[in-house]
């Protein structure tokens, strides 16, 4: 059997490794991208000067051959489904019998005058990187549109190197559609703290042209203008399906897909990035652009072509990444607008760069979430409260279990739990002290 998978990316790159230790079938990658997989998560540290391009590619190239997973670097145009083919750019035809789409993600554009000039990238792939490269010498000023994880990722890298960063926000505070607004408020002061220039309540009208085809300024809706030389968009991702929206394959926003990942058409997947659940599982969104779930449902996919049905199940939702300084991990749900009976116990530093957040059901008092800042807690604990819709109260008592900063930093878990005293008239306090033979303990229970 001839499996084609479009897409180098984590997802396309786990379903190929798992067909072959599952199979001998003929597996072929294609990306227009790069010659070999990288890892997408390390391009500002390439930047950066932190890790070199090859430090970011989890194998050797000897890899591929020693596998008998052939690599072909090929843009596609378009795919006949019937015929069973993908058409290149270069007119070549690419025949499959299965064909998984990993098509990844594409940075969004909204429709502003001057999108599309030189000089305005997302940060996605791996010419964004090279788009930034080239033009940072020498340049005055990079404009950034759109907050969220990618947003402070671009202005940090611009900013490791002095190049002075403005960034625009529609929100009253960073990101506070997501997160929380004690934490969204945190993580604006930080922004501002390093000397970038934050401005909320911001929006993108224009992008000027300075004559040659290249951004030059840029125009906000309140009429400031802006002097640069280079924009960045990250107001968010979406899948990267538009030449795919007008033949028979069911797509939405991304490629609607079931429980196993099939979609409308036989013999033919979509996972990662640019695959939309049909039928998510609770607490989950139908499209999540998320490292671990492409790496989850490469796995998956290629359990169900050998002959084995698995259903994807990305179990309880986790995310993690740095703003700037600031560490922040998120388990389970924590809402930027809850609903009435999602009560939280939240925690903050005095300094203004640390917090706890705990978020519980006040009917059933089960755990619902974590969200913590510049704190570590430890996920297979986390998972197992949440799993388990442990009581808040047993999650408070045992929270030290939890803890996973270094031996002999100061710990502040029995300050949260103060503070749920004070909410509920309680009078609760820690029953265990951490260490690793208590939380082995915990776990195996």
């Amino acid at each position: 059997m001839n499996i084609v998978i479009l897409g180098n990316g984590i997802s396309g790159v786990t379903a190929a490794r798992h067909l072959r230790k599952q199979s001998d079938h003929k597996i072929t990658i294609v990306s227009s991208e790069t010659d070999y997989f990288f890892s997408r998560t390390a391009l500002m540290y390439i930047y950066m000067g932190h890790m070199r391009f090859k430090d970011t590619q989890p194998y050797e190239p000897e890899f591929w051959t020693k596998n008998r997973i052939d690599l072909k670097k090929a843009f596609i145009n378009s795919i006949d489904f019937k015929q069973k083919h993908l058409i290149a750019k270069s007119g070549e035809k690419i025949e499959y019998d299965k064909l998984i789409l990993a098509l990844g993600s594409k940075s969004n554009k909204f429709g502003w005058p001057g999108q599309d000039l030189e000089r305005v990238y997302g940060l996605y792939s791996y010419q964004d990187l090279e788009a930034m490269e080239k033009f940072s010498p020498g340049l005055n000023r990079a404009t950034i549109v759109g907050g969220g994880l990618i947003g402070i990722e671009m202005a940090e890298m611009f900013h490791s190197r002095h190049i002075p960063v403005t960034i625009l926000v529609r929100e009253k505070n960073y990101w506070d559609n997501v997160l929380p607004i004690e934490e969204s408020k945190m993580i604006s002061r930080h922004i501002v703290e390093h000397g970038i220039d934050l401005r909320l309540e911001s929006e993108l009208k224009e992008i000027l042209d300075d004559g040659t085809g290249k951004a030059e300024n840029v125009i906000t809706k309140s009429g400031d203008t802006i002097e640069c030389r280079f924009v960045g968009l990250t107001a968010g991702v979406s899948p990267n399906v538009a030449f795919l929206k007008e033949g028979e394959l069911e797509v939405q926003k991304g490629i609607v897909v079931n429980e196993y990942l099939e979609t409308n058409i036989p013999n033919v997947y979509a996972i990662g990035d640019c695959a939309q659940q049909s039928n998510p599982r609770p607490g989950r969104r139908p499209i999540e652009a998320i490292w671990y779930t492409g790496r989850m449902m490469g796995e998956t996919v290629a359990y169900n072509i050998c002959g084995k049905k698995v259903a994807y199940d990305p179990g309880i939702w986790f995310n993690s990444a740095k703003f700037l300084d600031i560490e922040y991990q998120v388990y389970g749900t924590v809402l930027a607008h809850p609903p009435e009976n999602h009560q939280s116990i939240y925690w903050e530093h005095p300094e203004g760069r640390r917090s706890i957040r705990i978020v519980y059901d006040n009917q059933t008092q089960e755990i619902l979430g974590f969200n913590l800042m510049g704190q570590r807690y430890r996920h297979e604990v986390c998972e197992k409260w949440l799993r388990d819709k442990t009581p808040i109260e047993t999650v408070l008592q045992n929270l030290s279990l939890a803890n996973f900063d270094p031996e002999f930093y100061k710990e502040y878990e029995a300050e949260v739990i103060s503070i749920y005293n004070k909410q509920s008239g309680k009078n609760l306090s820690l029953k265990k002290k951490r260490n690793l033979n208590s939380v082995f303990s915990f776990l195996r229970s």
